[in-house]
């Protein structure tokens, strides 16, 4: 099986590290039960606008976050970097004045960045550079960036009272902001200031010109299965989206796409994506998520606590379970990933759900534009 999953961060890599497992076991419960047989095939289309310049090095904080947890090397404590990390380096550049001091990179990741921003100086494409870090790694997927030209994510806020001190400075950024308005890099907005400043708006800066970057859309029409796992449905899977082709190759691939809540009763699971959903003027609902892939989306998994009773989950969806014309395939399975033997089982339901999507032909896209507050994010 071929399974093409859009990916963020922490969450989407702990998703997908589940995936993995569950693929083993459904391998292992098989004929013969050889765990060591043939191997589904795993590509991940990752977000790169939250790609950020620090000290020189191009950070791709997504990507590294995938390949670091597939490949056994990240901190899942702390979730984010790599396990065992001190920060010697982070120290003396702060002893430096050299700024940013609000994010600090380890000095095992460091060796990521060096490598990656001196070979894209060199002239390779981030989709070559991944793949040569990969070989490190061995994640177990095929890890593909969005695009490989420059696309960054920025959040424009109220200038009032907003430290220039220590603020990222991007070329992509001009242009966003009007009078008494600021335009902060995501990461300056997410990590600094902890999304704290009311967003005025998000704007994927470079979306508009970007290209699909090499093998993403044959991996989209190629796939048997196409996932979107419960990572930031704004500033993650709706940057991925904003890259003209994205979105149209998932409205016409042949295969289920199957979408697991990143909203648990009324709340993020992880992280500050309500926030970010208040920015696009979409609800922190289970539904309102689902609302943004409408066109797209061919089942969803939501926790129980949010499975629809009389209420439609979106508009024409009917109960939990039932299939509608309108609507995606919703099952219930409790969400919280607070071990991997929970990811493993959420993405295992997730595979259930488009196992049952392709088995009642549930083809319940409507095929039109994508929804508006989405739609608007490309810049």
């Amino acid at each position: 099986m071929r399974i093409t999953a859009l990916s963020g961060g922490v969450g989407g890599a702990r998703f997908l590290r589940g995936l993995l497992d569950a693929l083993a076991e459904r391998r292992a419960a098989g004929p013969g039960g050889d765990a060591t047989g043939p191997a589904d095939e795993v590509v991940v289309i990752g977000n790169t606008a939250d790609d950020v310049t620090l000290h020189g090095l191009r950070v791709c904080p997504d990507l590294d976050s995938v390949m670091y947890t597939l490949g056994g090397g990240a901190d899942d404590e702390r979730g984010w970097g790599r396990a065992g990390e001190t920060f010697a380096v982070a120290r003396e550049l702060a002893a430096h004045g050299d700024p940013p001091e609000w994010f600090s990179l380890g000095d095992r990741d460091l060796a990521t960045h060096v490598l990656r921003s001196r070979l894209l100086a060199e002239g390779a494409p981030l989709s070559a550079v991944t793949r040569r870090l990969c070989e490190r790694w061995r994640p177990g997927v095929e890890l593909l960036p969005m695009t490989d030209d420059r696309v960054e994510t920025h959040v424009v806020v109220d200038a009032a009272g907003l430290p220039e001190e220590g603020s990222v400075r991007s070329p992509l950024a001009d242009g966003l902001a009007g009078p008494g308005e600021r335009a902060l890099h995501f990461q300056e907005w997410w990590v600094r200031h902890h999304a704290a400043p009311a967003a005025r708006r998000i704007a994927v800066a470079g979306a508009r010109a970007a290209r699909p970057g090499p093998g993403v859309l044959e991996a989209l029409a190629s796939a048997d299965v196409v996932l979107l796992p419960p990572s930031n449905p704004v500033v993650s899977l709706g940057a991925v989206l904003a890259v003209p082709g994205l979105r149209e190759a998932l409205r016409t691939t042949s295969a289920p796409v199957v979408g697991v809540s990143p909203v648990v009763g009324g709340a993020p699971v992880r992280g500050m994506a309500d926030a970010c959903l208040r920015a696009v003027g979409v609800e922190t609902t289970a539904a309102a998520v689902a609302g943004l892939y409408a066109d797209v989306l061919d089942g969803w998994l939501v926790h129980p606590s949010d499975a629809p009773r009389n209420a439609p989950l979106t508009d024409g969806t009917g109960p939990a379970g039932a299939p509608s014309p309108a609507g995606p395939l919703v099952r219930a399975e409790p969400l919280l990933m607070t071990t991997p033997a929970d990811a493993a089982r959420i993405a295992a339901a997730a595979l259930d759900v488009a196992e049952a999507v392709r088995g009642l032909d549930l083809r319940s896209r409507s095929r039109a534009g994508a929804p508006a507050a989405h739609a608007g994010l490309a810049a």
